[in-house]
């Protein structure tokens, strides 16, 4: 049965996606699955990290599940209902307030292409695969999909990859701009795992902040003198002073996101 896996370990949550024998294809019902699990995390103020990953070390994601296309997105209507669902699941994971990591093994296609596009980190192991062949299939990338990866990537790179319908290598999807990381397939995970401790070790206030300035900066309007006055905000934080204490004692800070 396809589902997502919510899991958690200390303060750092995993987000596991599961359909056994379909390279973990995503269904509808693990796009709404998706968007739930991503509102619980993001309203949890102890968490520090996301990563999302799939089931087993075969699939990330090898696209959306084909077969329920036929009678789950056969007409405009339910076509607009299916992809608003995909919508609010991609939007779920941007707007997270905590850093997201994707955790990449083998085919990250389609859907899940869309789904690593979105998290703000994306490690990769070698013998990873991308790309999003739909035009084979007939069919074309939701805008509203395609928006995360072309802010990611860039025009240039998204043409290559759905006029093409070419699937890239972990290498060629890291000199194209959409990985962070590429390491050996047997340390993949633990290199994931090692990104959230370390994003972890950080103040949680300032990770979410650093979110959010990044991504007005990138609307291309200017900072009027409110944003330019809220960016310190900081001033008036715990972690803070904790951070600034910590470092003139030569210890490690201890935030809570105070």
């Amino acid at each position: 049965m396809s589902k997502v896996i919510l899991s958690r370990a200390g303060e750092v949550a995993t987000l596991t996606l599961d359909n056994p024998g379909k390279l973990n294809a995503i269904d509808l019902g693990m796009w709404q699955q998706l968007a739930e699990n991503m509102a619980k995390i993001s309203a949890d103020r102890d968490l520090r990290c996301v990563v999302v990953r799939g089931a087993g070390n075969e699939a990330f994601a090898a696209g959306g599940d084909l077969e329920e296309f036929v009678t789950g997105r056969a007409t405009l209507e339910q076509a607009l209902h299916y992809h608003g669902q995909v919508a609010a699941a991609l939007n779920a994971i941007a707007d997270c307030p905590h850093p997201t990591v994707a955790l990449i093994q083998g085919a990250c296609i389609g859907g899940g292409l869309e789904i690593a596009g979105v998290c703000d980190l994306r490690i990769s192991g070698e013998s990873a695969r991308f790309g999003a062949p739909i035009n084979k299939l007939g069919f074309s990338m939701y805008p509203g999909e395609m928006e995360g990866l072309l802010k990611l990537a860039g025009p240039a790179v998204i043409k290559e990859i759905l006029l093409e319908g070419r699937i890239l290598t972990a290498t060629e999807a890291y000199e194209k701009g959409l990985l962070t990381r590429v390491v050996p397939d047997a340390q993949v995970e633990d290199e994931a795992y090692a990104t959230a401790r370390r994003i972890g070790g950080g103040a949680p206030l300032v990770a979410g902040w650093h979110k959010q300035w990044i991504r007005r900066l990138q609307s291309g309007r200017p900072l009027n003198d409110e944003e330019k006055a809220a960016s310190f905000a900081f001033l008036d934080t715990e972690d803070y002073k904790e951070g600034l204490a910590a470092f003139l004692e030569k210890r490690k800070p201890v935030f809570k996101a105070r």
